[in-house]
């Protein structure tokens, strides 16, 4: 999509978003002084070849999400010093109902459920005087199967050897995922995510059978769950006079246990304020002193990638990117309208054309 960013038109549709294709409808067209663009390699490159004479200023709303993701990984990262909150004394009373959860027998599991039930009619039936392979047909279960629970006085000798003392390789993460579920993550998919980034070889199926019969009944923390990454990303994000009072109780409790967080939140507000009030003169020293940062490598990285399309990153022209996405929503509403019965040629009209 070509939009006039003074008319807020648009003048022409390309077929692809190769850097080819817009080198050379951009060389057609040698009076362009300004491009604003996307941060894509293939935009960068082909307005650079061609329309060499132009400026390129980059999309700073763009540049403000990069951020974000940046930052978000960044404070999930520093996940543990989110944890520290003022109810943390009250922890001790979460291990109360452990002589529960010490049991051999485990709960929620169908094959033990099954087992636990079975033993009692068993008996019961063999006590009465019928024979085992009756009982084998009543029942619907193998002869070898009534054998096995005719010599078992309890459940429990049914069930050893299942699981229990069998290795796996989830054993080594265990500890890991208690400690997470006690901080209150729950789901089983990001447990998993997290202890593959550890080094789990395994699939999710393992840690989420774990989760399912293990975890599931083990009492929740009392009080209120830790800040998340994203809650404190979007508190740091925010403007301090638009943040209510207690999210910025809540990032001011975050940011005293972390030194690291309480640097970042200085460098997305530098950031801010220089998107804010267009002062792209102070971006090199920016990139530089977060660049330096060796404790926030997300950023660090993001300050890499400024530095290298440093003459479209500027914030000192008051062009934007903003019209473009505007058109942007209007042609997925026409290709919705088109529901695919026509080509690109008849697209290209549609959005050239219509008001």
């Amino acid at each position: 999509m070509l939009v006039d960013v003074e008319t807020r038109r648009p003048i022409d549709l390309l077929p692809d978003r190769e850097a080819d294709t817009l080198a050379a409808w951009l060389a057609e067209r040698p009076g362009i002084e300004i491009i604003c663009r996307d941060r894509a390699p293939f935009f960068a490159e082909g307005a650079t070849r061609g329309a060499p004479q132009a400026l390129q200023v980059a999309d700073r709303w763009r540049l403000w999400h990069n951020l974000g993701e940046a930052a978000e990984n960044c404070i999930y990262r520093h996940r543990g010093c989110l944890r520290q909150t003022p109810e943390q004394p009250e922890e001790p009373q979460q291990h109360e109902p452990e002589p529960a959860a010490s049991s051999s027998w485990p709960t929620g599991h169908r094959y033990a459920e099954r087992i636990h039930a079975k033993p009692a009619t068993i008996h019961a039936l063999l006590a009465a005087g019928h024979s085992k392979r009756s009982v084998a047909r009543q029942l619907d279960m193998t002869l070898n199967t009534i054998l096995r629970y005719s010599r078992a006085a309890t459940p429990e000798e049914m069930f050893t050897g299942q699981w229990q003392n069998r290795a796996t390789r989830l054993d080594a993460y265990k500890p890991y995922l208690d400690q997470r579920w006690q901080e209150g993550c729950t789901a089983a998919w990001k447990l998993w995510a997290e202890i593959k980034e550890q080094g789990y070889p395994r699939r999710y199926a393992s840690v989420r059978d774990y989760v399912s019969r293990t975890l599931r009944g083990k009492p929740q923390p009392v009080g209120p769950r830790p800040s998340t990454a994203r809650a404190v990303t979007r508190w740091l994000l925010t403007h301090p006079d638009a943040l209510p009072e207690v999210d910025r109780l809540q990032l001011k409790t975050v940011l005293a246990n972390c030194p690291e967080l309480m640097a970042l939140s200085e460098h997305v507000r530098t950031f801010g304020h220089m998107v804010a009030h267009l002062q792209g003169d102070q971006l090199p020293a920016w990139i530089e002193a977060a660049t330096s940062t060796t404790d926030l490598p997300s950023l660090r990285h993001f300050a890499q990638h400024l530095e290298r399309d440093l003459n479209a990153v500027g914030f000192t022209l008051p062009w934007n990117f903003g019209v473009v996405e505007g058109h942007v929503n209007r042609i997925k509403m026409l290709k919705r309208q088109m529901f695919g019965r026509a080509g690109f040629a008849f697209l290209r009209k549609r959005v050239l054309l219509a008001p």
